[in-house]
């Protein structure tokens, strides 16, 4: 995500707490907020997608979802 974003939503994230916000920027901080999790997200799984299991024997195996 790029840093003017993260600025923004710190930004509506400190208007919030101080004077509150508009309907407007509610809004946007809703996309910004959504934007944020989704490239999180998507971080996450590909940092346990390279994650790797070594057994005691030695064997290697690539880390699976839980059904």
């Amino acid at each position: 995500m790029e840093t003017e974003r993260l600025k923004r939503i710190n930004e509506l994230a400190k208007k919030a707490k101080t004077v509150g916000l508009t309907e407007e920027e509610l809004k946007e901080r809703d996309v910004l907020r959504k934007e944020y999790l989704a490239a999180f997200r998507q971080n996450m799984m590909q940092q346990l997608d390279s994650v790797v299991i070594v057994d005691e024997h030695g064997n290697k195996r690539k880390l699976e979802r839980k059904k």
